[in-house]
């Protein structure tokens, strides 16, 4: 079985989850391709460390905007709303830290092997109650963010 699935545009690998670090973080990395983003979304029970390894990254966190680029960091803590996308025609690369662990649960619970697979959408809902994430928006929405 992979450890690699297409969700919402993006191929993410998970790395390490529960069930190697006792519970305490998923590990996961991230690939982007060119003008692609997440669905407008807050985590309520965990926090997530976005670390750039290549490309660029724009973070819509709450009422910020913010740019990174390869070697750099971005901690979203629980309770934000957020959007993490590329824009532009490179694609980027990152690793995710998710604490504690319960996202690599839905992303190996919804994530397909076919990049162009449609997520059952009914699964991905009843998965992110039971992690305690909200979806608020389709990818392309933002939050109330300053220019």
């Amino acid at each position: 079985m992979s450890n690699s699935f297409w969700l919402f545009g993006s191929r993410l690998t998970i790395l390490a989850d529960h069930t190697a670090t006792e519970g305490k973080y998923d590990l996961i990395e991230g690939y982007f391709p060119p003008n692609t983003q997440t669905p407008l979304h807050r985590h309520t029970r965990y926090s997530e460390q976005l670390y750039v390894t290549e490309g660029e990254f724009t973070v819509w966190a709450d009422e910020n905007k913010v740019v990174l680029n390869a070697g750099e960091s971005f901690l979203i803590p629980a309770g934000t709303v957020h959007v993490v996308g590329v824009v532009g025609e490179k694609p980027a690369r990152g690793l995710m830290v998710t604490s504690p662990s319960s996202f690599a649960r839905l992303i190996a619970a919804v994530g397909t092997q076919d990049a162009n697979g449609v997520p059952d959408m009914a699964l991905a809902e009843r998965i992110s109650n039971e992690i305690g994430d909200e979806i608020l928006g389709p990818p392309g929405a933002l939050p109330n963010v300053a220019a």
